[in-house]
C-alpha cells in the first residue's frame, strides 16, 4: 500500500506534524486527566512524571538519531533537537543564551494551562514533571547536560512566560547508565 505522505506537499507535511503533535498533546492531557480523576492529582502527579521521564529521553534519543548528532554534542545539540519536540511545535516557545553560556527556553503560552483554563480546572502543577521531562530529553541528547527550573507553575518567578527552564553543561560526564535505570533499557 503507497504511503499517504508520498502524496503530500511540504505545506501539507508541515501541516501533519502539527496537526500530530497537538494530538500528542491531547493525548497527554486526556491520560493524565483520567488518572487525576481516578486516583487523585498526587497520584497522577507520580505517574506523570515516571512517564515523561521515560519518554522524554527516548524522544530525544529518536531526535539525536534523526539530527545526526555526535554522541556529546552539547548545548548546540540540545538547541537543534528542542524545537522538535512535540511540545515546542504546539506553543509558542523561544531559546536565548544567557550571560553563562546556559541555553535557557521559554515556553511563552502554554496549550495545557489553556485548556485547562478553558475547563474551569486547576491549573496543572507542572512544575516537578517539567523537570522531569527537560532533564530526560536534556540527557536523551547529551548525559552531561543538566536541567533547572527558573519560573514553571506552582512556582512562577517570570510573569512573562508559562515555563522557563535553563541548561547547562555540567563539567562533570561520568553520568552512567545505572544512575538513570530508565534510559539503559533499548
Amino acid at each position: 500500500m503507497p504511503s499517504p505522505l508520498a502524496a503530500l506537499s511540504k505545506n501539507e507535511l508541515l501541516a501533519l506534524v502539527e496537526c500530530l503533535a497537538k494530538n500528542m498533546v491531547a493525548l497527554d492531557g486526556v491520560w493524565f486527566q483520567a488518572c487525576e480523576k481516578s486516583d487523585g492529582m498526587d497520584k497522577a502527579m507520580v505517574l506523570d512524571e515516571a512517564v515523561w521521564n521515560r519518554f522524554a529521553f527516548l524522544e530525544a534519543r529518536r531526535f539525536k538519531a534523526f539530527l545526526k548528532l555526535p554522541e556529546l554534542p552539547g548545548l548546540a545539540g540540545l538547541r537543534q533537537a528542542l524545537p522538535l519536540h512535540f511540545n515546542s511545535i504546539v506553543n509558542e516557545a523561544e531559546m536565548v543564551d544567557d550571560a553563562d553560556g546556559a541555553l535557557v527556553f521559554r515556553t511563552i503560552t502554554c496549550r495545557v494551562q489553556q485548556a485547562r483554563s478553558r475547563q474551569n480546572m486547576p491549573w496543572h502543577p507542572c512544575r516537578p514533571v517539567g523537570l522531569a521531562e527537560y532533564s530526560a530529553f536534556a540527557r536523551g541528547i547529551d548525559e552531561r547536560i543538566r536541567c533547572e527550573a527558573i519560573s514553571c507553575y506552582p512556582v512562577i518567578t517570570d510573569s512573562s512566560c508559562a515555563c522557563s527552564w535553563r541548561f547547562t553543561l555540567a563539567a562533570n560526564n561520568s553520568v552512567t547508565s545505572a544512575e538513570h535505570p530508565a534510559e539503559a533499557r533499548p
